[in-house]
């Protein structure tokens, strides 16, 4: 368990360092840092993943750095979803890219976090007021690395199939080269599935989670609806959010759970979505970023156009090439 002062931050040594471990690791360059036979792939070409991205997303803003240093240094107060949508573009640059572009946007996500730096305005849980943060903390990445992966295997059991404990400790594994282009150190990452979900677990049992007024703003705007027309949707979609997090940071946030017909309206929500996306034809199960890494490996020129249409309507950037 991380201490409440922050370590030493990466570097570019300690990038670069980690840059080469992936480079070393991955076998074909053209399929990027994973490739189609990795567990990684096969998990995260899903669209079932999105289902969590609130989810992921308040997880981090749980945590008092990330939430400080988003408040304090972006533009999420006046475009919170397009901030959330860069974030996963650039996590699909690197999971479905050629290993150049993986290791490009990696570079610049570290040249951003360089940039961001302070001190947390008030206290939060564990973490006194005043205390110093760098987006580059190595413990603060590797929550916010953890948050994905976790999120993505819940989403992926949840709506497609339970992963057998042996694809677990591979997909693990298979996400340590994802921490290796963020420089975050070997000896800080959990060593294996188990206790990876140690980790996990005990960060949402601590109190160096804890949901702050800035999180907890930053939140609201999130489950804005983008469109008008999509109210509905996007409460239904914070609902389900809301059970997917432990209770403590759902109130922190300000989310009503409902109670106990709430559990079971939840319950019964995710029961019919299962039914409803394991009958979806696999062109629209899959992710854009995924379509487009098999066009590129295939050697096939020109625009998957539905690919591209579905990936503006999701990031609002250009798509992966």
């Amino acid at each position: 368990m991380p201490g409440v002062e922050p370590q030493a931050r990466v570097g570019r040594a300690e990038l670069e360092t980690g840059i080469e471990r992936v480079r070393r690791l991955a076998v074909d360059a053209q399929a990027g840092i994973f490739g189609p036979d990795t567990r990684l792939w096969q998990v995260n070409k899903e669209a079932a993943v999105f289902l969590g991205a609130g989810r992921a997303a308040l997880l981090q803003l749980a945590h008092p750095f990330v939430a400080s240093a988003i408040d304090q240094h972006s533009t999420t107060r006046e475009d919170p979803l397009g901030r959330f949508r860069r974030t996963f573009y650039q996590v699909f640059s690197m999971v479905f890219a050629s290993q150049d572009r993986a290791i490009g946007a990696a570079r610049s996500v570290w040249a951003t976090h360089s940039r961001v730096a302070g001190r947390l305005p008030t206290g939060a849980g564990a973490w006194r007021a005043g205390t110093p943060y760098h987006a580059n903390d190595p413990e603060a990445l590797l929550w916010v690395h953890a948050t994905l992966w976790d999120t993505s295997v819940a989403c992926y059991e949840t709506l497609v199939r339970p992963l057998r404990l042996q694809e677990k400790h591979t997909y693990y594994e298979e996400t340590k080269r994802f921490a290796y282009l963020f420089g975050i150190p070997e000896n800080v990452l959990p060593t294996d599935w188990t206790a990876f979900r140690d980790y996990v677990e005990g960060m949402l049992a601590s109190d160096l989670l804890f949901v702050t007024p800035a999180a907890a703003e930053i939140a609201r705007f999130l489950f804005r609806p983008p469109v008008p027309g999509l109210g509905p949707l996007m409460r239904r979609y914070q609902a389900i959010t809301s059970w997917f997090l432990p209770e403590r940071l759902a109130v922190g946030f300000g989310l009503d759970r409902g109670g106990e017909a709430g559990r079971l309206k939840h319950e019964q929500t995710l029961r019919q979505l299962a039914a409803l996306y394991r009958r979806l034809p696999r062109r629209l199960r899959y992710v854009p970023a995924y379509i487009e890494a098999r066009r590129r490996l295939a050697g096939r020129e020109g625009r998957d156009w539905i690919g591209e249409l579905l990936t503006r309507a999701f990031v609002g950037v250009p798509r992966l090439g």
